[in-house]
């Protein structure tokens, strides 16, 4: 499986906003897993500086990252295959 990238622009967002979208990334990922399309969300990084936010998803193809998305709810700009360098 990769990892893919979702970059958002979110002006005007409240943190409570960015917590229920990053709760429905997660619970939408498990939903799609439980009905055998394979989607793991690993994290969110927000620049509130710059309402800029990306998070991370680990999936077969960017398809499935998108519709995860598309599903929740959540508005993006592009999603890019993404090397996740945590130690």
């Amino acid at each position: 499986m990769s990892v893919y990238m979702v970059d958002r622009d979110l002006p005007g967002i409240q943190m409570d906003q960015l917590a229920a979208a990053q709760q429905a990334a997660i619970e939408t990922s498990e939903k799609f897993t439980s009905e055998g399309k394979p989607v793991r969300y690993i994290r969110t990084t927000f620049v509130p500086g710059e309402a800029h936010c990306m998070c991370l998803f680990e999936a077969e193809n960017a398809d499935l990252v998108r519709e995860v998305n598309e599903t929740a709810k959540i508005p993006f700009t592009r999603i890019v295959e993404a090397l996740d360098l945590t130690p």
